[in-house]
């Protein structure tokens, strides 16, 4: 026979574990003190408040098997607070950003820019949805040279251009020059400002407005002299450094190239 040690016999029988049961809202249980049967409304304080049919409340403490479930002694216990879901995160351009990101493979569609800085620009905002959609941003170098760089690109269904133009207003070079586009795969869309930096808020540079350069000064080094920025390549520092989301820029800005991301993005017509 299995011995017992003298340990197990002084400590006599072993007692059943009381379940611990969360005091969710609703469950109903009897104090076995009182008889008082009501549904839980809340904890607070250490305490469960308790609703009865008639909907009186009584106060009691949460003590270890305190309450009665379906005639058995239970502990009631605090609900845990449900986890949070994660924040949804935000690009820079105000789209939900997608975890986990490996860039698409890029697609035979392009954005156009008049030069680096536009690129850099438009990267810094847009570059978590160029990404995503697999959309490459490359400079022209000026406009002047848009309809040979189209010829030579050769433009098809799947194989879309889409152009950002400074200074696209009536009247002006730029506007002359992209008239004479007429390509149903190419989208030109432009901003009324003379330079890409000017789309930029001047409240994001610490400034209260662009300075008005005169006719025959070169526009960014006019910039940089009127608000002591020195050379124009230590001026883009500071405009693209004040640039966090799209709030810094200017609407028309903004609307642009959220309309050729759209058009170079859009699936081919079947023929």
């Amino acid at each position: 026979m299995r011995s017992h040690s003298y340990d197990d016999v002084l400590a006599g029988p072993r007692r059943k574990k009381v379940p611990e049961v969360p005091a969710e809202p609703g469950l109903v249980v009897e104090d076995p003190v009182s008889g008082y049967c009501g549904a839980v409304v809340k904890i607070e304080y250490g305490n469960v408040v308790l609703e009865d049919a008639k909907g009186r409340h009584r106060v009691f403490p949460l003590a270890p098997a305190g309450f009665l479930l379906e005639g058995k002694p239970v502990t009631l216990v605090p609900c845990r607070a449900p986890a949070k879901a994660p924040a949804r995160q935000v690009s820079a351009s105000g789209s939900v950003k997608v975890q986990g990101l490996k860039a698409r493979v890029a697609r035979d569609s392009r954005i156009w820019v008049e030069g680096k800085h536009d690129a850099e620009l438009v990267e810094r905002v847009w570059g978590h949805d160029l990404r995503v959609e697999g959309v490459v941003v490359e400079p022209l170098d000026g406009v002047d040279v848009l309809a040979d760089r189209i010829a030579e690109f050769g433009t098809g269904p799947g194989r879309r251009l889409g152009v950002l133009v400074d200074h696209l207003v009536p009247g002006s070079k730029e506007s002359r020059l992209v008239a004479a586009i007429r390509d149903e795969n190419v989208l030109v869309t432009g901003h009324p400002y003379i330079d890409v930096w000017e789309a930029v808020r001047p409240a994001a540079v610490g400034i209260d407005a662009w300075p008005k350069i005169p006719r025959g000064t070169e526009w960014k080094q006019g910039i940089c002299d009127a608000l002591g920025w020195g050379q124009p390549f230590e001026g883009w520092q500071r405009v693209l450094s004040g640039v966090s989301s799209f709030r810094d820029l200017e609407t028309p800005l903004i609307g642009a190239v959220e309309r050729l991301i759209d058009f170079v993005t859009e699936p081919a017509e079947e023929g």
